[in-house]
């Protein structure tokens, strides 16, 4: 804990989507507002692969290419993350890993100590099996840290833009 503040280690999760990228630039804006140390975690979902591998969806060359894509992905992503930090006077730890997003999330959160999760916007289920398959979800009902979920990107965007 930082002061008056009751987290001061967080991690923003990064899937790729526009909801995780307003949950980064609003995980730098808690980060340059706190003092909190920040840490982004891409992770390749090598889970998900696996069972497309397995139900013949994939092939092993396949398998390999969307790997090689995944990782430019990643890297991609945690750069992007690494700009906007930067540009805000904000370091921010980026980590890129294989597995299943929730469990490497959870894994990263005890490993490291931290005490804030951010989250982009939580999908909308709209079946029982989406509810059982939804790695933010998941992250969110397993979490042991305060979870918060970054929603409205637009105020997002434009407080990230008015911070000097």
């Amino acid at each position: 804990m930082t002061g008056n503040v009751p987290f001061s280690d967080m991690l923003v999760y990064l899937d790729g989507s526009e909801g995780s990228m307003s949950a980064a630039m609003y995980a730098v804006l808690l980060a340059k507002g706190t003092g909190s140390r920040l840490h982004a975690l891409y992770c390749i979902n090598t889970k998900a692969l696996g069972d497309l591998v397995k139900a013949r969806i994939f092939i092993n060359q396949e398998k390999a290419e969307y790997m090689d894509d995944m990782g430019k992905d990643a890297r991609r992503h945690i750069r992007h993350i690494e700009k906007l930090a930067h540009s805000k006077g904000v370091e921010v730890t980026g980590v890129i890993v294989d597995g299943s997003p929730s469990a490497e999330v959870l894994r990263y959160i005890k490993d490291n100590h931290v005490d804030l999760l951010v989250l982009g916007s939580v999908n909308m289920i709209r079946s029982r099996r989406e509810e059982l398959t939804s790695e933010s979800d998941r992250m969110l009902r397993t979490s042991p840290c305060p979870v918060l979920v970054a929603r409205d990107d637009e105020s997002i965007w434009q407080m990230f833009e008015e911070l000097d």
